[in-house]
């Protein structure tokens, strides 16, 4: 491959695509779709250029549905890309002391910060992991549907509106048969390729861990093993330790980052308060912080970041887990 010369950034929007090419401090930008037919324009346009295709870096940051498909074009027509977290390029404006926000100046910070940072090259998720994360997205929404129809048939309950209530009751009713079904839809995709289902095997060893913890972390991750290590997967999640403290006048509470995914890391609470009672390590671990003071809330967030660790563990091991083998490391990194 060439040595990289350029550096793109990409500021994307449901609707469109503000493109900022950037080449020997030089600037030339673009507007486009946010569609196939604008994805191929876009790599056209990259194409006229006089840097080949093989020498440019494209950045942009994880917008989901609407970063994804562009990504992929681009990445089939065999650019470098990178799609980064938001709060990355937010600090680098920051950095620049940048006091305007519009879609064609941000595309020329990312291009800038791409040029700068270098960020690590983007990995296109397999087809049924895809799949996987949109059934599990799917599924969730199912549920939190129910949840408001459920709060909605209490208020009817209360007010004595029976013929309206029974209305809910029925969609309830529904609901749950097709989240039940899709459950079953799911965990047959995942019996369906082996590389999935071999993970869940190992996943579901965990205790607190069941299969819509595993559905939505393979689902949004994939292979977890491309992760140098636990902390860094931890920290891709966003439940490590996050302290504000300086001198002697600040001093905030020490939290959880949460700059990862927020379903993710919803997706860790249950198991995580399940975990505290049922997992012998956690339940543990857990009980050793409470008895120091610790807020219940900060509890949670240990026993969140440990169960990270747990997961990366047995996948990265290739092994079931076994309390025995992890408890003698559970000592010596003991903490939040």
């Amino acid at each position: 491959m060439d040595t990289i010369c350029a550096a793109v950034g990409i500021d994307v929007s449901k609707k469109k695509l503000d493109i900022a090419l950037l080449v020997n401090g030089k600037t030339k930008t673009k507007v486009l779709g946010n569609c196939a037919e604008g994805h191929r324009a876009l790599v056209d346009w990259l194409n006229k250029s006089k840097v080949p295709l093989s020498a440019m870096h494209v950045c942009m940051e994880a917008t989901g549905v609407y970063s994804e498909p562009v990504a992929l074009a681009l990445h089939q027509a065999g650019l470098v890309v990178s799609v980064v977290n938001p709060a990355c390029i937010k600090g680098f404006g920051h950095s620049e002391n940048i006091r305007n926000k519009n879609d064609a100046i941000d595309a020329g910070l990312i291009a800038r910060y791409c040029a700068a940072m270098k960020p690590s090259p983007w990995t296109p998720p397999p087809l049924e992991q895809r799949q996987l994360r949109a059934w599990s997205v799917r599924i969730q929404a199912l549920k939190d549907i129910r949840q408001q129809e459920q709060n909605r048939l209490e208020a009817l309950s209360i007010s004595g509106l029976d013929e309206v209530a029974q209305h809910v009751r029925q969609h309830i009713a529904w609901l749950s048969a097709e989240i039940e079904k899709l459950e079953g839809d799911i965990n047959d995709h995942i019996d369906r390729h082996p590389g999935l289902k071999h993970d869940a095997d190992l996943l579901t060893t965990i205790p607190g861990v069941g299969m819509t913890t595993v559905a939505k972390i393979l689902g949004h991750l994939g292979d977890i093993r491309r992760f140098d290590s636990a902390k860094a997967f931890a920290a891709f999640l966003g439940v490590t330790p996050k302290q504000r403290s300086s001198g002697s006048s600040v001093k905030g509470r020490t939290t959880i980052s949460r700059t990862g995914n927020t379903s993710l890391r919803a997706a860790l609470l249950m198991p995580s308060l399940v975990a505290r009672r049922r997992n012998p390590i956690l339940h543990q671990f857990a009980e050793r912080l409470a008895a120091t003071g610790m807020a219940r809330k900060a509890v949670i967030g240990a026993v969140m970041h440990k169960l990270a660790h747990l997961i990366y563990g047995v996948i990265r091991n290739d092994k079931p887990f076994d309390p025995n083998y992890l408890s003698k490391g559970l000592v010596i990194q003991d903490g939040i």
